[in-house]
């Protein structure tokens, strides 16, 4: 079973949680259920409540405000949908557009998914310099932009229509 999206009371996407804490959250009437799997259904002794898909909490919480995302090598593979910047076949690594011995970094404008193969023919090199032009631009993707693109990725029908048309 995939994890459950968390919204806070306003609506904005918070985190993903497990199965068994979105339930518990529910229980215990700080989270209600704002979509949920079709034709399933939870039953215990005393109770029954459907699937949640995505659940939202009951009182607003605070979050710290973050100007970007912080990089990892999965945030690359998810921003760039694990697709190759170079070929456009499925990406399984992460390639630095400027080798880090040239004096590049991690990065999310230094780094872009790559298929095994175009990282290794690539190599120590520039894009220009190993005559491998980038079919797209890496950018660098807000907190929610990257937890949307990483639920997108994962499971699209977990996002209600009006979260989703915002991955696209």
């Amino acid at each position: 079973m995939r994890d459950t999206l968390v919204l806070n009371a306003s609506f904005e996407p918070l985190s993903t949680v497990t199965l068994n804490r979105a339930v518990v959250l529910v229980l215990q009437d700080k989270a209600v259920v704002e979509q949920e799997h079709p034709r399933l259904r939870m039953r215990a002794a005393a109770v029954e409540l459907p699937v949640p898909r995505v659940i939202r909490l009951c009182r607003y919480v605070r979050v710290p405000f973050r100007r970007q995302a912080p990089w990892s090598r999965r945030g690359v593979l998810v921003r760039d949908r694990h697709r190759c910047a170079y070929c456009g076949r499925r990406a399984t690594t992460v390639d630095h557009v400027v080798p880090r011995a040239q004096g590049g970094g991690d990065n999310w404008l230094n780094t872009v998914a790559s298929c095994a193969e175009d990282n290794h023919r690539k190599a120590d090199r520039t894009p220009e310099q190993a005559g491998m032009p980038l079919l797209y631009e890496p950018f660098i993707p807000s907190p929610a932009d990257a937890m949307l693109l990483a639920l997108a990725g994962r499971d699209r029908a977990a996002l209600p229509d009006w979260l989703s048309s915002a991955a696209a």
